[in-house]
This record gives C-alpha cells, sequence and structure tokens, in this order.
C-alpha cells in the first residue's frame, strides 16, 4: 500500500472519528444544528460523485434532495397529532381540511382530487422506500433520455435546472395536496424499530453521522471499481472511452443515479432533523449552493466536498448571527467562493493532496539514504 493511499484512509477515519466523538462537546440544540451540517455533507459528497468524478454539473440536486425530503414527510405528517385529530378513523393532513370543499368527506380517500394519493404513506416504511427509489427512478430516466442523446455540457445543466424549478412550480401550484409554499410542518417522529428519533437527540445525531459515513465510504469504493475508473475516463475524454467500446452513457445514468440516493437519502434525513419540508428545497439558488459547497471543498474530492459543505454552512451560520455582519454574510460567503476559484480551483481538497505530495516526495529520499546507510553498516 503506497504513502498517499495510507494518508488518505486516515483522513477519512480521523473524519469519522471526530463526527462520531462531536456529541460529548456540545447541548441538545448544537447536536441538532451539526445534524443538518452532516446531511450538507452528504450532499456535497453527490455533487463530487456527479461533477467531479463523472463531469456532469447537474445544477438540479436539490429536486432529488427535495423529493426523498417530502416522501417520507408526507409519512411524518400522517403519524402527527394534527392528522390524527380531525374527526376522521384514520389520519388526514391538517391543511387538506383547511381547503376542502363545503360537505367534502372527511377522508383521505376523497376529501379532494388529489388526496388519495397520500393513502399508501400512512405506512413510514412506504416514505423510506419511496425516499430513495423515487429519485433514483427519476435520475434513471432523465439519464436515459439525456445521456444516449449524447448531451453533455452546460446542456444538461440547463435541463437539471429547469426540471428543478419545474417541479417546484407543480408542488406549489398543487396547494391542496402539498400545502403549497407553506411545506410540510407539524410532523411526527420518525420511528425505526421502535426508536423514536426525537430532532434533538442524540439517536438522530448518530443516525445522521452513521448515515454519512457510509456514503462517504461507499462512494469511495464505487469510484475506486473498475466503473469508477472507466468513469473517469469518460469525464476526460468521451471519444476515446465510445473508440474503445465502453457504453458511455449507461455509467453516465448509473452514476448519476446513485448521486440522486444520496441526496433523497439527505432530504430524508433533513427533514427528520428540521421537522418541515418545503418547496424551497428545489430553489435554483439551493441546487447552486451546492456546487459552491463542492467547489470550495474540492470537486475532485469527496472528503472534501462533503467537509466544504460543513465548513461553509458553520462559517455562514456564525457570520449570520454576527450582528454586526448579519447584512452582510451572504456577500462574505460569496467572496469566499470567489477566492477559492481564484486561487484555488481544485478547492481544499486539491491543496490537501498538493501538500501530501510535497510531504512525501521529501519523506521518500530521507528514507532511500537512511535505508542506504544501514546497509552500507551491515556490510
Amino acid at each position: 500500500m503506497s504513502i498517499e493511499r495510507k494518508f488518505q484512509i486516515a483522513a477519512y477515519a480521523i473524519f469519522i472519528a471526530l463526527i462520531f466523538a462531536a456529541p460529548v462537546f456540545g447541548d441538545e440544540f448544537w447536536l441538532n444544528r451539526i445534524s443538518k451540517y452532516l446531511v450538507y455533507g452528504m450532499l456535497g459528497v453527490a455533487i463530487a460523485l456527479t461533477w467531479g468524478y463523472a463531469g456532469i454539473l447537474n445544477l438540479g440536486q436539490g429536486l432529488f434532495f427535495g423529493l426523498g425530503a417530502y416522501m417520507l414527510a408526507m409519512s411524518l405528517k400522517l403519524s402527527s397529532m394534527t392528522s390524527l385529530q380531525q374527526g376522521s378513523d384514520k389520519p388526514v393532513p391538517d391543511f387538506m381540511l383547511w381547503n376542502a370543499e363545503p360537505g367534502a368527506p372527511t377522508e383521505l380517500c376523497c376529501i379532494n382530487k388529489g388526496s388519495f394519493l397520500w393513502l399508501p404513506f400512512q405506512s413510514q416504511s412506504v416514505g423510506l422506500v419511496l425516499g430513495i427509489l423515487l429519485p433514483v427512478v427519476i435520475a434513471g430516466a432523465l439519464g436515459m433520455l439525456v445521456f444516449r442523446k449524447r448531451i453533455s455540457g452546460v446542456f444538461v445543466s440547463i435541463i437539471t435546472l429547469a426540471l428543478v424549478l419545474l417541479v417546484r412550480l407543480v408542488m406549489v401550484d398543487a396547494q391542496p395536496v402539498t400545502n403549497g409554499f407553506n411545506g410540510l410542518t407539524d410532523l411526527g417522529w420518525l420511528t425505526i424499530g421502535g426508536i423514536e428519533f426525537d430532532p434533538y437527540s442524540r439517536a438522530t445525531y448518530y443516525l445522521c453521522a452513521i448515515c454519512l459515513s457510509l456514503t462517504l465510504i461507499g462512494a469511495r469504493l464505487v469510484v475506486e471499481t473498475r466503473a469508477g475508473m472507466i468513469l473517469q475516463a469518460i469525464r476526460d475524454d468521451q471519444v476515446r472511452a465510445r473508440y474503445l467500446g465502453f457504453d458511455v452513457s449507461l455509467y453516465q445514468v448509473f452514476f448519476f443515479a446513485i448521486s440522486a440516493g444520496i441526496a433523497g437519502v439527505a432530504g430524508m434525513l433533513y427533514v427528520v432533523v428540521a421537522e418541515f419540508a418545503s418547496p424551497t428545497f428545489m430553489d435554483l439558488s439551493f441546487s447552486v449552493t451546492m456546487v459552491v459547497w463542492a467547489a470550495v471543498g474540492g470537486r475532485s474530492s469527496l472528503l472534501g466536498a462533503c467537509i466544504g459543505a460543513i465548513l461553509i454552512n458553520m462559517i455562514e451560520a456564525e457570520v449570520s448571527e454576527t450582528e454586526a455582519l448579519v447584512e452582510a454574510w451572504k456577500a462574505i460567503i460569496g467572496l469566499i467562493f470567489v477566492l477559492v476559484v481564484l486561487f484555488m480551483p481544485r478547492g481544499l481538497g486539491g491543496v490537501a493532496h498538493d501538500v501530501l505530495r510535497q510531504f512525501i516526495r521529501r519523506v521518500k529520499p530521507a528514507a532511500a539514504s537512511s535505508s542506504l546507510h544501514q546497509q552500507s553498516e551491515a556490510l
């Protein structure tokens, strides 16, 4: 095993150890905030996977995040007290009652024209499964349409951007079914195996930490497989990859869908931590912000993009809560991004990689000289 490889493993191990040790240093409110940052770290990994390794700049990642969030939020909404106290034997979201026509039955099947779509979500397991499955299926279908036609570059970014805005408009316009601009609030708690995940509990924090750790390790293993190596070759030169006989679109669709699945899981975790789902998840600004996180951390580094997302959000929270900077915090974050692009185009991950290489170059000659000295003494 090379020295560089050992350092990479050590970096992942140290990062994972730090996030698992974090509960020792903070209270419940602080843990809840850090949990959100870990969720954003998963989004950083998802962006790095498509942009850094596949060369696909997705400006609509908020779509998959939002879909995952809404799928679980619908189940949690039906398990909340506000949905169980609407005069029906089965739960009915309170906002549907407010938007119901006079004389409409207080039943989930027919309180309005689209309310029947909520019926499967009476089971939390359905929300959990669809929170992953729906983003993956939509990403796969979109990828087949786009990559099979050899659409690439900025055109993919435009298509994903348009799609997320379209879905956001649909979510807002479907007021009786989705509660429109207000989103889904007053949610119940996620329950798995008899464990209730209170948003401010350590159990919820560790759930986010475990999911982020598995995402990092899983993504790292995937990009180091033969498929991952081929994907990077496709990123560097699609024409050459096709000439060598590789099905370029198949690899692109596969990794595009994996990235969407990660974003879907992140969306579900965010709902558990923040207790709401909103169409703002599908705002263009949020999707672009994810790209900024990856750029600052290093789009070609999974761990770097993850750390970049966490750091940017920590800085943003501190600056936005500072009275003297409350009006200028967005400009400060924008300035950080501009400086990174100008002076660290490969992000923090690229800088760390360069420092590591310089260190290895200095260590190797010294180690070789010491080895030769020991051999000469032995002789």
